[in-house]
This record gives structure tokens, C-alpha cells and sequence, in this order.
């Protein structure tokens, strides 16, 4: 069964000006050059969709030969700052119809070729365990509450247990989400009633959203701490 990913990359970032196409760590079109490199390298990804309504990232697009790339020009309404995830998925479907679905982001700048592999041979795993999609992860190890009380421990057996024998939680880092297009048609939804969740370490989960973010992944990606 095919792999297609579904590489969604709008105009006008409000936080980061052209975060996703500014020259980062080296690299001259940035993130969307990197995160193209390291998808259509991967072997067991057969399609990359990118969708986008920027006219600069769609030049830089139109310019690679690769039979893996489909460049979707994206219509302009389902790229404002308020379209819902919820549209994109619907989009998402229209574009990809058939097989399994990689939704990912060029934001996630140290998520490789081979952390792909890694992913999509653990979905496939998972599918035969019984779950019905993937997402990624990172695990909190640390004291977490709501407005009145801790969530993630109980303060009448230990006060301050250690961090390491609390129990974590899994924070979704929205590196990648894995699931068919037949769930996409049936539950409107970029994930099953059942993920696996593939935790990943802090770096290779770094997602870029605001400006610190950007100045923190270009030091890591310029000190070698990571490999693009």
C-alpha cells in the first residue's frame, strides 16, 4: 500500500515572516528545501504532496524534476490564519484519496529520511498490533497541574515524588500524523480511534513556531547536534 505524504506550507507566517522558505542554517530556500530533500529521499515514501498558496515556495517547487513531487497550488481560502484543521483534512483526502497518509510539516526541521523510515515501519508494525494510526510525541517528565491539583501525581502518597518515577505524559508534537485515507473518509481525522504514539527526544521533535524557535534549531542544526 502507498505512502503519500501531505506536505501542508501556506503563505504568511505571522510570527516567523517567511518562516518556511527564508535561508535557515545554510540552506538557501530554508525549510521547505530541507524538509523536500529529506521526504523524497526516503525510500519508502512514494508521493510527497506539498500544498501551498505561496508564489515564492511554489517557484522554488516548480524547479525540481523529481517524479515523487506533485506541487498543489493551494486556493487561497484554505490558508488563512483561521482555516481549520478540520478543512485541511478534507483537503488532505481530496489530494490524496487512496492509501496512507503522512501529514508533516516543514517546520519540523530534524525529523529526517531516516526518522521517516523509522515511523512509517513502526505504523506498519502498529497496524498488525491492533491500533489504527500513528502520531508523534514527546513525553513530559515533570509536575503538571490543572487549576487546583497536579494531574500526573497524587500528592496524598508523595508530595514531591521524584520526576523520574512520575508517571509521563505524551505531548503531541504534531512532527507527523499516520493514518489511511479510509479513516480520513470515514472519521474526518488525521488519526484513528486507536494511535500508537511513537515518542521522540526534544531535538529531534523541535518544531518551529516562534522566532526563538528558529534561532534555536539553526544553533542546533550549525553546532552538528542533529543531523538534516
Amino acid at each position: 500500500m502507498t505512502v503519500s505524504v501531505f506536505l501542508p506550507c501556506r503563505k504568511g507566517s505571522e510570527r516567523v515572516p517567511k518562516k518556511n522558505i527564508k535561508p535557515f542554517a545554510g540552506i538557501e530556500h530554508g525549510l521547505v528545501e530541507l524538509k523536500l530533500k529529506q521526504l523524497l529521499s526516503c525510500e519508502v515514501i512514494d508521493e510527497v504532496v506539498l500544498s501551498t498558496n505561496d508564489y515564492e515556495i511554489l517557484s522554488f517547487a516548480s524547479g525540481i524534476a523529481h517524479s515523487k513531487l506533485r506541487v498543489h497550488k493551494r486556493i487561497d481560502s484554505l490558508c488563512t490564519s483561521t482555516t481549520s484543521t478540520d478543512e485541511l483534512v478534507a483537503h488532505a483526502l481530496d489530494l490524496i484519496p487512496t492509501g496512507h497518509i503522512l501529514w508533516t510539516h516543514v517546520t519540523s526541521p530534524f525529523i529526517n529520511a531516516q526518522v521517516y523510515q523509522e515511523i512509517i515501519t513502526q505504523y506498519f508494525k502498529a497496524l498488525e498490533q491492533g491500533y489504527d494510526s500513528l502520531m508523534t510525541t514527546t513525553l513530559i517528565h515533570g509536575f503538571l497541574w490543572n487549576e487546583q491539583a497536579p494531574i500526573n501525581y497524587d500528592r496524598t502518597k508523595e508530595k514531591w515524588p521524584r520526576t523520574q518515577t512520575i508517571a509521563p505524559i505524551h505531548e503531541v508534537n504534531s512532527g507527523v500524523f499516520l493514518n489511511s485515507a479510509e479513516n480520513y473518509l470515514k472519521l474526518d481525522d488525521r488519526i484513528g480511534n486507536k494511535p500508537f504514539l511513537y515518542s521522540m527526544n526534544k531535538i529531534t521533535a523541535h518544531d518551529i513556531d516562534w522566532h526563538e524557535d528558529f534561532v534555536i534549531a539553526e544553533a542546533i542544526a550549525k553546532n552538528g547536534l542533529a543531523t538534516l
